[in-house]
């Protein structure tokens, strides 16, 4: 196998990774805000804004739209790594700080890190932010199938 053909198969495997991801993510979002896919809380409805959960349910929802469609990426998963780690530290680290499975934080503290990765890496290549740099004539790199 070249070089060539792993870096498609690795923008493609981390183009499903952003996607599904941050797919999972905004649903959480959109149950707050638009009080879909079971709503929010016990009664199912949406999160009351201006609040906690409400600004949460905006940065869920929003930022993971961005991210699932590679647009400003860095941007978006910086702020919702934040967010994430917010939650976790907030709601789910009292109850045991290290033991994710105990403190029903495993989502929060992945997110956290993984947005992060996004940070670092960026919206990879199969995604509006490079789409937008090629248009602009910056000229990201194009991986070539062999």
């Amino acid at each position: 196998m070249t070089d060539q053909r792993r870096l498609t198969a690795t923008e493609v495997v981390y183009a499903g990774l952003r996607i599904v991801s941050a797919w999972v993510y905004l649903q959480h979002g959109a149950q707050k805000i638009l009080g879909v896919l079971g709503g929010f809380g016990p009664a199912g409805g949406t999160a009351h804004f201006p609040s906690l959960f409400g600004w949460a349910g905006v940065i869920e929802l929003g930022c993971g739209t961005l991210i699932l469609i590679g647009l400003f990426t860095r941007g978006a998963a910086f702020i919702a790594s934040g967010e994430m780690a917010v939650a976790y530290f907030m709601e789910h680290a009292p109850r045991n700080v290290l033991f994710t499975i105990l403190n029903h934080g495993e989502l929060p503290a992945l997110f956290a890190v993984l947005f992060l990765y996004f940070v670092v890496q960026g919206a990879g290549y199969y995604s509006l932010d490079t789409l937008i740099r090629e248009w602009r004539g910056k000229g990201a790199p194009v991986p070539q199938p062999s």
